[in-house]
């Protein structure tokens, strides 16, 4: 099962990090109202179907792929073709070091359309966009003279190869390979002799392939050839003519659109019943820092306009140029005569949209207008139809890029692709918009314009150094064909909400790393002597208001961190700090007096703050590299065991050790490191049970951090070899010497996983590491390992997917390489918090089944910390979303997964100094409980989800045990009542006679 997960990879990083997921009411504006939909109120971003949507495509949608002639016929003067101005382009040495890579062979579909064809097949397609060569043709440009039947039957073959297959051809007249005789004889585009030339070319093809083609393109993104082509000269013909060449070719080339669209109308609609568009390009802008100012959305819709307007609003709109446009360019900007505006209105049956990386790269070097590009195509598509009207709409490309390194494994694509499809989805769904298509680009490798072949889009790979050119589908080929299979992203049943309740012994915690404050108690003062009271837990003004905000959540359980290095400063018990340990005898005190349970951590690494949390003298001798910090652990263990136990019932010993040791950049250090974690945490285990487990019965474990690792791409196998790596080395590094597995041999435990050690041997002679190899233990060690847990303890955050660590990374960067050699990154799909973190529920049940499956259900399971980042003041939406989903799926484990789950813990109760991770606010010294507390103290009144609404209560459930003779007592308790009042009635008066006969006597 896929789950429509995936992952990008660096090279896109930078561009997601402006992605964002944006919603808004279906749009109901009049056309010309494009800069509404940035006034607009984005609805709640975290809602799922907002972020991602778990959808269908309606019946009948023409899902597709795309190519165009230049780049991947080649073939370029076989047959009898012409060459054309990009012919003359790559050829020309002024291309500097892209002069060497021409498109002369490409991707050789003029002889391999078969193989194009089967390609498509493969994918489960039923359209597909292509273009015919002009030069190919009509080598002089001139449709009216004969045409070069080699290229006739060519296209015709195609065309009736894709018929036969249901394959819907959607052909483009012209996709900026213009034949170079016309540029020598008229200077291309800028002359509009071209727009009779133009309209005598649409009129041969119409005429030729028109009985079998009912969508046509007339030009593929005229903006590019206007602009790349005449303005800047990195497109062909290679001309830097400035905006006065651009403004001119792109009238011209609307006018051989409309013309080209007129003469199908007249000549060929009523017999044929085709449909004739244009492919129009377009980025999207968003306000910078999100802020929708009137003068920041003028802005953005002139970014718009700059670009898409410019060709659009004469075609879809009023039939002229955008009056941005006409001010910003004055007399240099050319003019529609009014019959024209009515002649080039209205000039297209349907809005044909290209979304990719040229426009996005244009936007940003171009038109930004000083906002912020983003790749969000839903917005592009709801603002076409705000502005022009309610158009059907069809992606005629779609998609991005890879580098050409990347080769079949294109995890990049996968994603974008993902993205972008969805996108779709939501704007047909949410905003009314009619998109009838898709046609993700391209469908094979080819010959990447001014890129050359340093880039990739094909969704089918070829080696440009085979003759044969062998097309094999990339695992975006894989995954695309999926989508289509399903038509879309239909939602699963691991999606479902269950109902149900969870144990009444289930821990409804909150967590929180108590910050000591010494305000208010009472010390004593040299040289001064005052009658004074004993020390009371009110010295500590803060204690109360915290936990009284802790009850009023309903909460039964609440985990906090001790402070090692502040009880003993030394490391040793030669300095005790017996105020501190006040300080935490008084929270315990007070959360007994709420009926309140603690869970203590013994030790919390700072990870970032000196010394990690250790005690001075210890970080200074090798902190958890030194072996005599284990024995150091123990002696503070015994301490606060002694001075506090009586009030605890749960106990960590340490918080996250696999975090902690990711600070060690030497690979033989995080060994060396998580070996005495290891170890001091069984050490306290033992002692606990040798001297205080009988007395107070608490129940000792290490907090793990728990992140799910899904394979970044699916269709890999050594990224699920990654993922389950991953898992080993983040859990069964620490688990697996402490239980085993489930299906390990008795005197096999007290190790590490196998797999780990299989790994790391395996990679030291590759990347040159020495010590890399895990270290051993003692039997005696073993022995002390083996079992030292009583209950498995996870904090569980977020969900990544993993891929293989690049090999370059691991022999050229190894210090820096995780042990594990994998790459973590995350989903952009996914709705996340403003730290980044993924909000992707299911990760939870599914590290939880893992753990409960690989070490069996003897011990109960607690996620001892969950949370989410939320910026927002009291609205949290965000972390109320996150508590009620990531207890849907905790209920889910439970309960369809048979994991022995028995404590949920949010992170966390209170906010420091800004709105992040807390339930409640924290200003000025007071607090304002946020949405999600009641949305939390629901559930907890509820025990879950029920089917009905009541409120919980535990009295005899199943997880309370009793007797045969308490039953009995219970079920007679007023007899029995009766029988002790006269039982007692009797012995008094039976005393009372004996009484009077002794003392008459």
């Amino acid at each position: 099962m896929l789950n429509h997960l995936f992952l990008p990879t660096r090279q896109c990083l930078l561009v997601f990090l402006l992605l964002s997921v944006f919603g808004w009411k279906r749009a109901t504006c009049s056309p010309g109202e494009g800069r509404k939909i940035w006034q607009q109120p984005k609805p709640d971003p975290i809602t799922q179907d907002q972020s991602f949507l778990y959808d269908t495509f309606p019946s009948g949608f023409l899902w597709g792929s795309g190519t165009s002639a230049f780049q991947t016929e080649g073939a370029w003067d076989q047959d009898g073709k012409g060459a054309s101005i990009w012919d003359n382009f790559t050829h020309s040495t002024a291309r500097g070091h892209l002069a060497t890579e021409t498109a002369n062979i490409a991707s050789d579909s003029y002889s391999c359309w078969e193989g194009d064809v089967k390609a498509l097949e493969y994918l489960g397609v039923r359209s597909y966009t292509f273009s015919l060569s002009w030069p190919r043709f009509f080598p002089d440009g001139n449709a009216r003279g004969q045409p070069n039947m080699a290229a006739v039957k060519h296209y015709s073959n195609i065309i009736d190869r894709l018929l036969e297959n249901n394959i819907e051809p959607v052909v483009t007249l012209h996709h900026w390979d213009l034949p170079q005789a016309l540029q020598e004889r008229y200077g291309g585009w800028k002359n509009e002799t071209l727009i009779e030339l133009f309209e005598d070319y649409a009129f041969f093809c119409f005429h030729t392939f028109g009985n079998r083609v009912k969508y046509w393109l007339t030009m593929h993104n005229p903006y590019m050839v206007a602009v790349q082509g005449y303005g800047t000269g990195v497109h062909a013909p290679g001309e830097a003519g400035g905006a006065s060449h651009s403004l001119t070719v792109a009238h011209n080339l609307i006018k051989a659109h409309a013309k080209a669209w007129h003469i199908y109308d007249t000549r060929f609609r009523q017999t044929q019943k085709g449909k004739v568009s244009i492919v129009l390009g377009s980025h999207w802008v968003e306000p910078q820092r999100g802020q929708t100012t009137h003068a920041n959305v003028e802005l953005c819709q002139k970014s718009i306009e700059a670009v898409l307007g410019w060709f659009a609003n004469p075609i879809f709109g009023d039939g002229d140029y955008p009056v941005s446009l006409r001010i910003k360019h004055g007399v240099l900007m050319p003019t529609f005569t009014p019959e024209e505006k009515v002649w080039v209105q209205n000039t297209a049956d349907y809005f044909a949209l290209s979304f990719g990386p040229n426009n996005l790269r244009l936007g940003r070097n171009l038109v930004q207008y000083g906002q912020t590009v983003t790749p969000d195509l839903r917005r592009v598509l709801a603002w076409i139809k705000m502005e022009y009207g309610d158009h059907r709409v069809l992606v005629a490309e779609g998609g991005w890029f890879s580098e050409a390194s990347v080769g079949r494994e294109d995890t990049v694509a996968i994603y974008l692709m993902k993205r972008f499809i969805n996108q779709v989805l939501q704007a047909i769904k949410f905003d009314g918009v009619q998109v009838f298509g898709y046609s993700a680009w391209s469908l094979v490798d080819g010959f990447e314009w001014n890129y050359g072949y340093t880039i990739r889009r094909g969704l089918f790979y070829i080696d440009f150094t085979d003759p044969i050119r062998t097309r094999t589908p990339k695992t975006a080929a894989q995954y695309y064909r999926h989508v289509v299979a399903q038509n879309g992203f239909p939602s699963d049943e691991t999606s479902k909400e269950v109902k149900g309740r969870f144990p009444c012994k289930f821990h409804w915690g909150i967590c929180q790393v108590c910050k000591i404050n010494f305000y208010g108690s009472l010390r004593p003062v040299p040289g001064v002597k005052l009658q004074t009271r004993q020390a009371q837990c009110t010295d500590y003004l803060a204690i109360r208001g915290h936990l009284r905000l802790l009850a009023s959540t309903g909460a039964s359980h609440y985990r906090f961190a001790l402070n090692w290095s502040l009880i003993l400063p030394q490391g040793d018990l030669s300095n005790v700090n017996t105020e501190a340990l006040r300080y935490y005898r008084c929270i315990l005190m007070e959360l007994k007096k709420l009926n309140l349970e603690a869970v203590v951590i013994l030790y919390y690494p700072t990870h970032s703050a000196p010394n990690l949390g250790l005690p001075g003298p210890l970080h200074t001798t090798g902190g958890w590299l030194n072996y005599s910090t284990v024995g150091a652990f123990q002696d503070y263990a015994a301490l606060c065991y002694k001075e506090l136990g009586s009030w605890v019932q749960y106990w960590i010993t340490v918080n996250e050790p696999n975090r902690l040791v990711d600070i060690y950049s030497n690979g033989e250090d995080r060994h060396q490191a998580t070996h005495n974690l290891l170890l001091a945490h069984a050490k306290a285990w033992r002692l606990y049970q040798r001297k205080y487990s009988h007395q107070w019965r608490a129940l000792v474990s290490v907090a793990l951090h728990a992140d799910w690792a899904e394979p970044a791409n699916p269709f890999l196998e050594s990224h699920t070899v990654a993922a389950q790596r991953f898992l080993l080395f983040e859990l069964g590094r620490f688990l697996d010497p402490l239980l085993g597995t489930s299906n390990e041999m008795e005197q096999n435990k007290g190790n590490y996983p196998p797999e780990m050690k299989v790994f790391l041997d395996g990679q030291a002679p590759a990347t040159g590491i020495t010590g890399s190899s895990l270290p051993s233990f003692s039997e005696m060690e073993k022995e002390e390992l083996r079992g030292a847990l009583s209950f498995i303890a996870l904090n569980h955050f977020t969900t990544r997917l993993v891929s293989p660590y690049p090999p370059t990374k691991l022999n050229s960067q190894h210090k820096q390489t995780p042990d594990h050699g994998c790459l973590t990154l995350s989903d952009p799909t996914w709705p996340s918090s403003s730290l980044g973190q993924a909000v992707v529920p299911w990760g939870l049940r599914k590290v939880l089944s893992w753990v409960s499956q690989r070490y069996g259900d003897a011990l109960p399971i607690i996620v001892t910390g969950s949370g989410v980042d939320d910026q927002a003041a009291v609205e949290d939406k965000l972390r109320q979303h996150y508590v009620k989903a990531y207890l849907q799926e905790a209920l889910k484990a439970h309960h369809l997964d048979g994991v022995n789950l028995q404590g949920f813990y949010v992170w966390k109760l209170q906010d420091r100094h800004v709105p992040q991770f807390g339930l409640f606010t924290s200003s000025h010294h007071q607090s304002k409980a946020k949405a999600s507390v009641a949305v939390y103290r629901e559930i907890i009144s509820h025990g879950g989800f029920p089917k009905d609404s009541t409120v919980k209560t535990c009295q005899f459930t199943e997880n309370q045990e009793t007797c045969s003779v308490c039953a009995w007592m219970f079920r007679n308790k007023v007899m029995l009542v009766f029988g002790v009042c006269l039982s007692v009635k009797v012995f008094s008066e039976i005393s009372l006679i004996n009484y009077h006969k002794i003392h008459t006597l």
